[in-house]
C-alpha cells in the first residue's frame, strides 16, 4: 500500500500527518502515522462533536489519545455536505508545510486541496499513476503541470529539507511499528528503558533487540541509563 509505506516513512521522522478523515486515503494516513508512533491532525468535514464516518469512531479517539488533533471549524453536530468538503481541504493545505496527492479522479476533490496549496505556497507533491487508471488522473496532471514526482519518502523530505531516517528493519510490520513508536519517543526526550517499556507497552525482551539493532544503526544512542535519539 502506497499510503502506507509513504506515511509510515515520512512520520517516523516526527513530521505531522495532515489529513481529512474521511474513508480510504485520509483514513489510511491517520492509521499508518499511529502506528509509528507520530502525530497526525484530521481535519473534518463537520461538526466537531460528529464522527464522520461512525465506524471510524476508534480512529478519531486513537487520534486524541496519542498527542494527535481532531478539528473542524464548524460547530456541534452539524453535518456535512458538499461545500464543507471543499472548505475543509482549505483547511489541510493551509496547516501543511507540503500538500501529497496521492491518487484522484479527473474532478476528485484532490484537486481542491492542490489549489489550495498553491495558494497558500504550500508545496505540492504527486505520486504517478498508470495513465490507464482513473484514479491516477488528478497526480499525473499535476506533475505535468509542475508538481514534484515523488516515488519514495526521500523525495517528501526533501521538501522540508530533512534527512532519511534509516530505521534498521527487523522483518515484520509489528516490529516496523514499534521501531517508530519507540524513535518518536526518543526524539521529545531521553528514556529509560523502564520509560520505554511503560509508554510503548513492549516486552523487555522485544526492547532489548529493538535498541540494539537501532544502537548498532546510529539512530539512537545510550548515556548513564537513558537512550537518546541521534
Amino acid at each position: 500500500n502506497i499510503t502506507k509505506k509513504l506515511v509510515h516513512e515520512v512520520a517516523g521522522t516526527g513530521v505531522t500527518i495532515v489529513s481529512g478523515f474521511m474513508f480510504g486515503v485520509d483514513a489510511e494516513s491517520h492509521r499508518a502515522a499511529l502506528e509509528v508512533g507520530g502525530r497526525t491532525i484530521a481535519v473534518m468535514p463537520c461538526g466537531i462533536d460528529l464522527i464522520t464516518p461512525a465506524y471510524q469512531e476508534e480512529l478519531y479517539y486513537e487520534i486524541l489519545e496519542n498527542n494527535g488533533c481532531v478539528l473542524s471549524e464548524l460547530e456541534g453536530d452539524n453535518p456535512p455536505a458538499r461545500w464543507t468538503f471543499a472548505q475543509r481541504n482549505r483547511i489541510v493545505a493551509g496547516l501543511s508545510r507540503a500538500t501529497l496527492i496521492i491518487e484522484g479522479g479527473e474532478r476528485s476533490g484532490t484537486l481542491i486541496t492542490a489549489e489550495f496549496a498553491k495558494k497558500y505556497g504550500s508545496e505540492l507533491l504527486a505520486v504517478p499513476g498508470p495513465i490507464t487508471s482513473n484514479m491516477a488522473a488528478a497526480p499525473n496532471k499535476l506533475i505535468k503541470e509542475g508538481a514534484r514526482v515523488v516515488t519514495c519518502s526521500r523525495d517528501i523530505l526533501k521538501a522540508f529539507n530533512m534527512k532519511e531516517v534509516e530505521l534498521p528493519s527487523i522483518g515484520d510490520e509489528v516490529n516496523e511499528g514499534l521501531l517508530g513508536k519507540v524513535i518518536n519517543l526518543l526524539r521529545r526526550e531521553p528514556l529509560g528503558i523502564d520509560d520505554i517499556i511503560r509508554k510503548v507497552k513492549v516486552s523487555s525482551s522485544e526492547l532489548n533487540i529493538i535498541l540494539s539493532e537501532m544502537e548498532l544503526a546510529g539512530n539512537i544512542k545510550e548515556k548513564s541509563g537513558k537512550y537518546y535519539a541521534m
